[in-house]
């Protein structure tokens, strides 16, 4: 048998459920057959990843944190044709096994093998272990938020070398999650309305999507007046504080009886149904956020029927990453996609704590890691 190799990184961990993240040093196995290891550049701070820890989106402890990474190809394990040495790759957190029904009808990000890598590689086990020999689990078989990561094929996307690498790592989640909702879920027309609740990585990036996909009217809500003030760089045309009195009635007038798309990118019930209250007949409410397990929400069911009103779910914006992440890139060469504006704050990994700390605060659009 040949033997074990590793490579030595460090990385943020999630040791213990609510309470703050640590930087470790851990072991990063080679890649098997399938499979290629990667030396990151930069990884966008999703707040996914704060979910992760603070129990929002359950996950084992211990826990490598990142799935918005980008980064080099720095070996090649048995079997590996897509990609060489050299490649520069982007993380995706839906491993896409090209064999389902949902990837053969053209739903990737809905996978049946991505639930079997939520926290290790599409074969149950982990390429990542601590200086004790013990294995760690990773966040949506990538946790790339370290220094090196060793993914599936199936979690890998290939881009152009062109992109600079803490512009592109945005798109392996944030970007495509509010951009693909926007572009690839709702199906926004041109001319149309569209209401955006939540201004944070994902909503300006829905914001993004719309103004992209050529609506008139995009009407940004959120809490912090800040926050409004960014959203207009990104595309929205009005702005409006979630604290207005009578709030659904304030954006119906607003928008002269309702808007035709509305997207939810906070994950709470109630401001899913605000979504769905500020919609004209036949308008589509896109639920994008990520809600707490027992969440709940309460919409008036006639409205379906005699109003054809639509309540939809977005994971990963409907995204079909090998196809999308370039697509998305090319609109970033051309000036019509924002990413380095997205990047309020750039951190060392022994920064982490603090980056989670602002993220939970809201101090930032995107804060991002870098390794370089």
């Amino acid at each position: 048998m040949p033997e074990t190799r590793y490579q030595r990184a460090k990385a943020v961990l999630c040791r213990t459920t609510g309470a703050s993240v640590v930087v470790e040093d851990i072991d990063v196995e080679y890649p098997r057959r399938g499979e290629v290891m990667i030396k990151l550049s930069a990884c966008g701070i999703c707040h996914s990843d704060l979910s992760a820890t603070n129990g929002t989106i359950p996950m084992p402890a211990p826990l490598v944190l990142g799935h918005e990474g980008a980064g080099v190809v720095v070996a090649l394990g048995e079997g590996v044709t897509d990609f060489a040495l050299g490649d520069h790759v982007l993380s995706s957190f839906v491993s896409m096994c090209g064999k389902c029904r949902y990837c053969q009808t053209g739903r990737p990000q809905l996978c049946d093998q991505a639930a079997k890598a939520a926290v290790s590689l599409p074969d149950g086990s982990v390429r990542t272990f601590g200086l004790d020999g013990q294995p760690i689990n990773v966040f949506s078989g990538c946790g790339v938020m370290a220094e090196y990561a060793t993914l599936h094929v199936d979690n890998v996307v290939k881009i152009a070398q062109d992109v600079q690498l803490d512009h592109a790592c945005l798109v392996g989640c944030g970007v495509m999650t509010g951009v693909g909702a926007a572009v690839n879920t709702a199906k926004v027309e041109a001319g149309s309305i569209a209401v955006v609740f939540g201004c944070g990585g994902v909503g300006l990036n829905a914001i993004q999507g719309c103004r992209i996909a050529g609506a008139a009217m995009i009407v940004a809500v959120d809490m912090a007046d800040a926050k409004l003030d960014l959203a207009r760089e990104f595309g929205a045309t009005h702005t409006i504080n979630s604290a207005t009195p009578e709030l659904v009635k304030a954006i119906r007038k607003l928008t002269g009886g309702g808007a035709d798309y509305a997207f939810e990118c906070v994950g709470k019930g109630e401001i899913v149904a605000q979504a769905y209250g500020v919609l004209a007949k036949g308008g589509k409410a896109v639920v994008v956020g990520v809600a707490a397990p027992k969440d709940m929400t309460t919409i008036r069911t006639g409205s379906l029927t005699f109003e054809e009103k639509t309540l939809t779910g977005s994971y990963f914006g409907s995204a079909r990453p090998r196809q999308d992440f370039p697509r998305l890139l090319a609109l970033y060469r051309e000036k019509r996609l924002k990413l380095a504006e997205l990047i309020t704050r750039r951190y060392r990994i022994d920064e982490a704590p603090q980056a989670f700390a602002d993220l939970a605060e809201g101090r930032n659009a995107r804060g991002v890691i870098m390794f370089d």
